[in-house]
């Protein structure tokens, strides 16, 4: 029998031109005025049975919906029992008056055809959850679109296009299962409908004058979403499965059913709309917030301050979206305005088991969605097996999202037809669940019989579109056979094309900042609006900074950051910089965001910096790390043009993101070479805070460093804090930048620069000590961060003139040559010590003794003073701390 096909363009080109937007089905007779509803002309008894059978329906009546497309979920019962709302099938023939929610006149109708009607709409094969919306328009315009469209017939030219995409959809599977046999596909099959949705959401965002769409998805049927809708070549995954050149994949790529891509979307109208697939570990749903991130960027770069010219689509699988807390953390941004993107479709992939978990072992709740709920997001549950159902599902829901600016679910109730991969022996464990998927034709199968039936198609045409997709897969099969000349890595394009990665740059860049220009930004960011009044406790710090430009002050760490923000912004790039209470900043250094002291109203010290300037977002983030880290991340992604930061409040809050740290910043450039430059400011400082106030946990980031793929930086001066910001946009060289900031020092009388500085030179990787006696030194010790200041003052209290005292201001990368260089004053043989506050098992000592053993720079024997190898980063006890530190004090100079 011959395979479900497509239509006769290739899989590649394909014309989707061919149905329009449809208009909403037209509303049957009965219910004309659409709601359903409220008094009878009768009895009050029978009225008021009325009213709350026709609620009861609206808000219940999911509950009894043929969701399950094997059939083996009890659901619901008989929910409806007359008799609780003092009715009986006696009363069927009588007459209630139905209203509407528009406050119509109105109507009147047999009660029979009533439950008859209330029982079509709410109990067949879609389940609508929308009555806990809080705002009553969006639920009266729900509640009208639902009654409204059901009992319509679906155009014919609408079946047919469902028709194609899910032979498109089964074709793909079906052909790389036969090809490919025992590989890992992660198949669609059972979930084929989702193309359909995909298609026509991608058609309806088309008609909503929508440019710019993101999708993030786990890895079940990424292969096909990538050929039948984001329009990668056949061919190309055809290679992906041949693995050809193992040589030049040695240490980096991913596999297959992790890989993203871009493409391009015709829609029936004639728009272009612009397709990204994010890549995406096997994490699954921490694509969530970097998948909004990126549209969020994609909408600031063009100015689409109203949010309508680009949609995220996330689709998620039933176990991950219940069971994976990042998913809860995106949806509490989705009503942020400053992560606010005009509204997603989340699309669950309802398998109805999790690998070889079922709901009722994975979770708490009766639907995999009832997260949302919380977040006042209608959802929809929809049985996948019902292809015209989902394309009813999808347009209300695309059209509310346009509408109303929200989120909206589309729970797509389905089933996997194999194991969890196709290596999987699934009935093991879902035995019966199994048993039923064997029983069944595939959706394909058993639509295009109704639409042969239906007169919609002939089986000749149906066939024959199996065949022609067959063929043009065999096509890219046997294209993909031949061997191809070594892979090579193309030039970066769009957004990204003035930008490279790869190998660490030691290009000069010029981060130096007119003496004079700095002078008039400070004038800029201490003048408020007329009327404001500043909070009394800041004037000392606005009068700090007068002084400062006056040049009779030296420049502290707070005013270096708002310099280089804001020279970077006059120069036209955007800043954007988050973080849990970054306005006023958690030590109450930053102060970006001000607010007035009596009536509370808020100002932006960067604001009016100049008539064409950069925008600058400061950003009170939620109390989350995950969702907030990945938002920023996928921004940095789409917006490299930008100064992008994420601020831990303490830094070792980034172990609550440390996904967002392993699987993307850290290796996306090796697994599917996309570049970010994104900062994460993460305050590190032993204190005596305890142990989840010290330490940004350095040695996890030195831990992941390799082939240049980040920088990881600890500044001790405003001057190198400046140029290091200014260094990450000015050159073209694109890395994701750890900084370890400071907490008590931001206050230190010697943390402090000339603006000399800040208006010459740049940042260095190393501060060598400027004493002049190298010749007379006979230790020298390295060290970074607050240490190093608690090192510089010890040896003036001790008058140490034999000590020297090397700050390393950027740990990697950081070349041997550079190293060796700012040792070569020193004399063979004199002592090296890293000396470091954290235990000997974390900081920087791992790093150097992996890099260095005994000797450094082949000159120097190498040791580390440091608080012994510790499970906890530090103590409690703040006694006990300065104890800790003293020894090391003392071991530094003496031992």
């Amino acid at each position: 029998m011959p395979e479900p096909g497509a239509e006769s363009n290739t899989l590649v080109q394909r014309n989707r031109t061919a149905v329009s937007n449809h208009p909403p089905f037209p509303p049957t007779s009965i219910f004309n005025p659409p709601v359903l509803a409220a008094r009878d002309h009768g009895s009050a008894r029978l009225q008021h049975g009325v009213d709350r059978l026709v609620a009861d329906y609206r808000d219940r009546g999911h509950l009894a919906a043929k969701l399950d497309p094997l059939g083996l979920s009890e659901r619901g019962g008989d929910l409806f029992q007359l008799g609780e709302y003092g009715l009986s099938t006696d009363d069927d023939s009588e007459s209630v008056l139905l209203s509407t929610a528009g406050r119509q006149a109105p109507t009147s109708v047999q009660l029979g055809e009533l439950r008859q009607r209330l029982t079509d709409t709410y109990c067949q094969w879609v389940g609508y959850e929308y009555s806990h919306l809080r705002d009553a328009d969006a639920r009266a315009w729900l509640q009208n679109r639902i009654e409204n469209q059901q009992g319509a017939d679906a155009p014919a030219e609408l079946q047919r296009r469902v028709l194609t995409q899910l032979s498109r959809a089964v074709t793909f599977e079906r052909f790389v299962r036969k090809k490919y046999l025992g590989s890992k596909t992660f198949s669609l099959e059972g979930a084929e409908t989702l193309i359909t949705l995909l298609d026509l959401a991608l058609d309806n965002a088309a008609g909503h004058g929508v440019a710019e769409v993101v999708i993030g998805m786990a890895h079940r049927g990424r292969l096909n979403v990538l050929a039948n809708i984001v329009g990668k070549p056949p061919e190309e995954i055809f290679r992906e499965f041949e693995d050809q050149h193992p040589d030049w994949w040695r240490g980096r790529g991913d596999v297959k059913y992790h890989l993203g891509a871009s493409g391009e979307w015709t829609g029936s109208n004639g728009a272009d709309v612009h397709i990204s697939l994010c890549f995406n570990p096997s994490h699954l749903e921490f694509i969530n917030p970097i998948a909004l991130g990126r549209i969020r960027a994609k909408q600031d770069r063009v100015g689409d301050a109203d949010r309508t010219r680009g949609v995220t689509v996330l689709i998620h699988g039933d176990a991950g979206f219940a069971g994976e807390g990042i998913v809860q953390e995106t949806l509490n941004l989705t009503g942020l305005d400053d992560y606010r993107t005009g509204g997603t479709l989340h699309v669950v992939v309802n398998n109805q088991l999790g690998f070889t978990t079922g709901p009722s072992e994975g979770r708490s709740t009766e639907y995999a969605t009832d997260i949302a709920r919380a977040y006042d997001i209608p959802v929809f549950h929809v049985n996948g097996d019902q292809p015209l159902a989902v394309a009813s599902v999808v347009r209300l829901a695309m059209e509310f999202r346009a509408r109303f600016q929200r989120d909206v679910v589309v729970d797509l109730y389905c089933y996997r037809r194999w194991g969890h991969n196709e290596a999987d022996e699934p009935t093991f464990t879902q035995p019966v669940m199994y048993d039923a998927v064997e029983s069944r034709d595939s959706i394909y199968d058993a639509y295009r019989d109704r639409l042969v039936e239906t007169g919609v198609v002939t089986r000749a045409e149906a066939d024959q579109h199996a065949e022609q997709t067959r063929a043009e897969l065999e096509e890219h099969y046997q294209a993909a056979q031949q061997k191809t000349a070594q892979p090579h890595e193309p030039p970066l394009g769009g957004v990204w094309q003035d930008y490279r990665g790869g190998a660490a740059d030691d290009d000069e860049c010029e981060t130096a900042v007119d003496a004079g220009q700095l002078k008039e930004l400070i004038e800029k960011i201490t003048t408020f609006p007329d009327g404001f009044h500043l909070h009394p406790k800041l004037q000392r710090s606005v009068q700090q900074r007068k002084l400062i430009a006056e040049q009779e002050a030296p420049v502290d760490w707070a005013t270096a950051e708002s310099l280089a923000i804001a020279s970077l912004a006059t120069e036209g790039a955007p800043v954007r910089l988050s973080g849990q209470d970054s306005g006023r900043g958690t030590f109450s250094h930053r102060h970006a965001l001000l607010h007035d002291a009596e009536d509370g109203r808020r100002i932006n010290i960067f604001s009016n910096l100049a008539d064409q300037q950069g925008e600058v977002q400061i950003i009170n983030s939620p109390l989350c790390e995950g969702a907030s880290l990945g938002f920023e991340y996928g921004y940095s992604l789409d917006y490299p043009g930008a100064l992008v930061v994420w601020e831990a409040q303490f830094g070792d809050f980034a172990n609550a993101g440390q996904v967002i740290i392993d699987q993307f910043i850290s290796s996306a450039e090796d697994k599917w070479r996309r570049l970010s430059g994104l900062v994460l400011l993460l305050p590190h400082g032993f204190e005596g805070q305890g142990p989840e106030h010290s330490s940004a946990r350095l040695e996890r980031f030195l831990t992941l460093a390799a082939e240049d793929n980040i920088q990881v930086a600890c500044p001790t001066t405003p001057a190198q804090y400046f140029h290091l910001l200014r260094r990450q946009v000015e050159r073209p060289w694109r890395k994701p930048l750890v900084v370890l900031t400071h907490k008590s020092l931001l206050r230190h009388p010697r943390m402090a620069s000339s603006l000399d500085e800040l208006s010459g030179g740049g940042f260095r990787p190393i501060l060598a000590d400027d004493r002049p006696a190298a010749s007379e030194t006979s230790r020298i010790l390295m060290s970074s961060g607050k240490m190093a200041y608690d090192l510089l003052e010890a040896r003036e209290e001790r008058g140490r003139s034999d000590v020297a005292i090397v700050r390393v201001e950027q740990f990697y990368p950081l070349s041997d040559a550079q190293l060796a260089d700012t040792l070569r004053p020193y004399e063979d043989g004199a002592r090296v010590v890293w000396v470091q506050e954290e235990p000997e098992n974390m900081g920087a000592w791992p790093y150097w003794r992996q890099r260095c053993c005994d000797r450094i720079a082949d000159r120097f024997p190498f040791s580390c003073v440091s608080r012994e190898s510790s499970a906890s980063p530090a103590t409690g006890s703040s006694a006990a701390h300065k104890d800790e530190q003293q020894e090391l004090i003392e071991q530094a100079f003496n031992t």
